[in-house]
């Protein structure tokens, strides 16, 4: 950092606890959320309460961790671009020595293609432990393109980037194929709750979902996101503690979901592109250091625990707000009262 750097303050509050289950963490957790829409912090609270009223709380699915780099070569032709594909994706025990020399932490995990022409597109996919690997990429990509160049004559640079990651832009690919954590939680949220907590019944959920975020964001023509606002609470949850804010792009794309079991309600939200880390950029600011340690992200675990700790953490937040919000948005006149209350307050 130089003499001249200047900081935003954006207002943080922890909120919760949060319970949750699943295959990364169990265990009741407070959460950062770093806003100027301070409505959000009493509709985040609202869904962590519900959470702790409920025996198993959230329960968070790790499915997938992974990030990708796309590259791009220029072949004479397609037939050329083609073999050199399946050559280098035959290879595949090459590449992955030849990232070992680059870092301790990242391992490629598969080398995806798209041909364009002359054109050859690949996606190199790697785990990168607990960073959530912008920079570790890129470098092991850069290697990868000499390592390629070198053996295959038939190929040409094309760029470093070529955008089949995808990075910071809504697509199908990341979706499809995975870049970052892809998280799903789920509740079971039981009928007496629902009426006293969040004023609202599980086939007024499930009905407005599918009229609003599936049959909406059809109708918006949304790209792989049917959902009312993980953005909010992913902006929130990525500034406290050190995250490249930019990622909401692909973060926010995911899936809210709700099924009416008799009077209950089962209630989902799935993140596939969640890009999270607990060390590299941004890290080393004394208030992230502090909110991770808080978060119990900052332990002396086996590489991507901690990451992946604050992928479920993260997750969980969102469905927290998402949970609230769909709740509000049942019932005529609760969304803008609460905005007019709340934000009349921080006044």
């Amino acid at each position: 950092m130089t003499d001249d750097t200047l900081y935003a303050a954006v207002p943080l509050r922890w909120l919760g606890p949060i319970r949750i289950g699943g295959n990364v963490m169990t265990g009741e957790q407070e959460v950062p959320l770093a806003t100027y829409e301070t409505t959000l912090w009493p509709s985040v609270r609202r869904g962590a309460h519900v959470s702790t009223l409920v025996d198993d709380g959230i329960t968070a699915t790790l499915v997938d961790d992974r990030m990708a780099r796309s590259v791009l070569f220029e072949a004479e032709d397609a037939a050329a671009a083609l073999a050199a594909a399946r050559r280098i994706e035959a290879d595949i025990a090459g590449l992955q020595a030849v990232v070992a020399e680059t870092s301790r932490f990242a391992h490629l995990l598969e080398v995806n293609h798209q041909i364009v022409g002359n054109l050859l597109f690949l996606r190199f996919e790697f785990s990168t432990g607990d960073a959530s690997g912008h920079n570790m990429v890129t470098l092991a990509s850069d290697k990868l393109m000499a390592h390629i160049l070198g053996a295959d004559r038939s190929l040409s640079y094309g760029s470093i980037s070529g955008n089949y990651c995808t990075d910071k832009k809504a697509s199908a690919v990341n979706g499809i194929l995975g870049r970052g954590k892809n998280v799903v939680t789920e509740i079971l949220i039981p009928e007496e709750i629902l009426r006293r907590r969040l004023r609202t019944s599980a086939q007024k959920m499930a009905d407005l979902n599918v009229r609003k975020n599936l049959i909406g964001g059809a109708v918006a023509g949304s790209l792989r996101s049917a959902n009312a606002h993980y953005a909010n609470m992913l902006l929130g949850f990525y500034l406290a503690t050190g995250q490249d804010a930019a990622n909401i792009v692909e973060g926010s794309q995911g899936f809210t979901h709700g099924e009416a079991r008799g009077d209950d309600l089962y209630f989902s939200c799935t993140l596939p592109n969640l890009i999270v880390g607990t060390v590299g950029n941004g890290k080393g600011l004394d208030f992230v250091s502090e909110n991770l340690a808080r978060l119990g992200c900052a332990e002396d675990r086996e590489p991507g625990e901690n990451a992946r700790r604050l992928a479920a953490l993260c997750a969980a937040t969102v469905l927290c707000g998402e949970l609230s919000l769909m709740a509000a948005q049942t019932n005529p006149g609760e969304l803008m009262a609460a905005h007019l209350q709340f934000e009349r307050k921080s006044r």
